[in-house]
């Protein structure tokens, strides 16, 4: 039986905030596809209130079903998200997307590099096979198993080329989740069997950012959850846990990322 996706709160900011206003739930696709797609996350909403959403991307492409009250609903490729990507939710709407796993979604584009995408939301029919159809099958179904079904059936339909070198990315940004001793690209370079060189170009063809980048944005990922939890962080321990060099560099990426201070992030959390 394969394993539930997974249920943390890493990278969405004021996770407590967005799912008392929003149902927010995660999906596995098809068994097929689980080699390049991660997740499938479906959010609906109906609110009297605007409400702005905060998310730090993930260093994953996403396709992104979504209709916004009676605005005509589309499609989009979102690439990985260099800055805090911010939504505003009001009224009603729907949003169904996929969430590729990094260095998984080139099979289905192999005609760019990743990196192209990177830092931009275009037009899903400007990247992959779509249709009005196809997005009216995604978002119509009121249940929410139809909506899957056919999430799983546009993707079944774009027929992904296997890649031997999109195993080869995946498999090596894992290594950043599963390994805390990496802190560097030459570490992962190491760890992954390859040059500095070879690996810059691997990510920047099949994942869209730099090595670099991976490793710090997992850093602010797991500082923000930790901030979530609220509960007496000690950041001068967690940022020698995750490779800063002192407490103030730790501060310094979380701020500019989140664009607030951890310890006033955690404690607008923890007074909620």
């Amino acid at each position: 039986m394969a394993a539930a996706p997974r249920r943390d709160t890493r990278g969405i900011v004021d996770a407590s905030g967005l799912f008392a206003r929003a149902d927010f739930r995660r999906r596995l696709p098809a068994p097929e596809l689980r080699r390049y797609v991660e997740l499938y996350w479906l959010i609906d909403w109906d609110l009297s209130e605007p409400y702005a959403s905060h998310v730090v991307p993930h260093p994953s492409v996403n396709v992104v079903f979504q209709r916004f009250g009676a605005a005509p609903p589309w499609g989009e490729v979102a690439g990985i998200g260099l800055e805090l990507f911010t939504q505003k939710l009001e009224g009603r709407g729907r949003v169904c997307g996929v969430k590729f796993r990094p260095g998984g979604f080139r099979p289905f584009a192999p005609a760019w590099p990743v990196s192209e995408w990177s830092g931009r939301r275009v037009p899903i029919a400007e990247v992959l096979p779509a249709s009005d159809a196809d997005v009216g099958a995604v978002l119509d179904p009121p249940g929410e198993d139809a909506r899957v079904a056919a999430l799983d059936t546009y993707l079944l339909g774009l027929g992904a080329r296997p890649d031997p070198q999109a195993d080869e990315a995946m498999r090596v940004v894992a290594l950043v989740g599963e390994d805390r001793a990496i802190r560097r690209a030459a570490q992962l370079a190491t760890a992954a069997g390859l040059s500095v060189r070879s690996l810059q170009r691997l990510f920047a063809t099949y994942v869209g950012v730099g090595p670099k980048w991976v490793i710090l944005r997992h850093r602010i990922h797991e500082a923000l959850e930790r901030a979530e939890a609220a509960d007496g962080v000690d950041w001068a321990a967690l940022a020698a846990e995750l490779g800063y060099s002192d407490q103030a560099h730790l501060v310094r990426d979380f701020t500019a990322t989140v664009g607030v201070p951890p310890t006033a992030y955690a404690h607008a959390h923890s007074v909620r």
